[in-house]
């Protein structure tokens, strides 16, 4: 559908109820089922099927009009004409937000004829609205690099396309809008990611600390420990030191001192015995010595 031209001052103003206005009246457009047309020239039952659809379509009969323009093509299978205007009610019956892999949605199909158009109808006025329509169908999935893509093939058909041209700027304005964002969300992404890797970083940094603070305090206590079990070894043999003298033992400077007094009592001993030895030899030598 030809998008009827739309005030400055809207799109300046409020660039997204213009957006809803042309989505609205995008899709709104069949060719009339005339004679003359460029391409092969039109059956009269094709005639009959594409005004009948037409018939059905001002009625928003959208659903028959499907019929009537399926029933041209079995008629014709290359009528462009008979594809559009098929596109067209199908259009009207589908989501262009829905999924978009989805077969049983009425939007993909119509896509899917459109893009054929796109590429390969004789039909140069036909041609550019149908890469029109794909450029509105683009542009309300937010693919707004493809929807300017579609308006200015749209304008290489018709350059005199005002409405192709109003929706060339307004898709061109999104576009730019939607990268600004994503830099935008890159840059957020990027220091956000710099934040974390800085706190994984202090958390990594305060694990470690506390892993060397918990080996110090290990051993430390290992240490004190250590320490404890000598002092224990030490008191334990003091102890038994301590015992044995209650039991009567003695310490070595004590045996050592019992060892000495037996010596020199022994030595003592043996000195008396020597003298009395020798007081007695000397007095067989006297009575050997006398004279009888």
């Amino acid at each position: 559908m030809i998008l009827p031209r739309i005030k400055k001052r809207i799109i300046s103003n409020d660039l997204l109820t213009c957006v809803a206005l042309a989505m609205l009246m995008a899709f709104g457009s069949v060719f009339p089922a005339q004679a003359g047309d460029k391409g092969a020239k039109m059956t009269k039952q094709e005639r009959v099927c594409l005004r009948n659809g037409n018939k059905l379509y001002e009625k928003k009969r959208y659903a028959e009009a499907e019929v009537e323009y399926r029933k041209a093509l079995q008629t014709n299978p290359s009528s462009e004409k008979a594809q559009f205007n098929l596109a067209t009610a199908l259009m009207r019956q589908g989501n262009a937000t829905t999924q978009q892999d989805d077969p049983k949605n009425p939007m993909n199909q119509a896509e899917g004829l459109l893009t054929n158009l796109a590429k390969g109808a004789q039909d140069k006025q036909l041609r550019g609205k149908a890469c029109y329509d794909l450029g509105n169908i683009a542009y309300s999935r937010q693919d707004y690099g493809k929807a300017v893509e579609m308006y200015k093939h749209a304008l290489r058909c018709n350059p005199d396309d005002d409405q192709a041209r109003h929706n060339l700027r307004l898709a061109q304005l999104k576009k730019q809008q939607q990268d600004q964002n994503k830099d935008q969300n890159k840059d957020q992404n990027k220091d956000k990611n710099k934040d974390q890797n800085k706190d994984q970083n202090k958390d990594q940094n305060k694990d470690q600390n506390k892993d060397q603070e918990k080996d110090q305090n290990k051993n430390q206590d290992q240490n004190k420990d250590k320490q404890n079990q000598d002092q224990q070894n030490q008191n334990n043999q003091d102890q038994r030191n301590q015992q044995q003298q209650q039991q009567g033992g003695m310490s070595q400077q004590n045996a050592e001192q019992v060892l000495k007094a037996m010596q020199d009592r022994e030595r003592a001993t043996q000195q008396r015995i020597n003298a009395k030895q020798a007081q007695q030899q000397r007095h067989e030598r006297q009575r050997t010595n006398r004279r009888w």
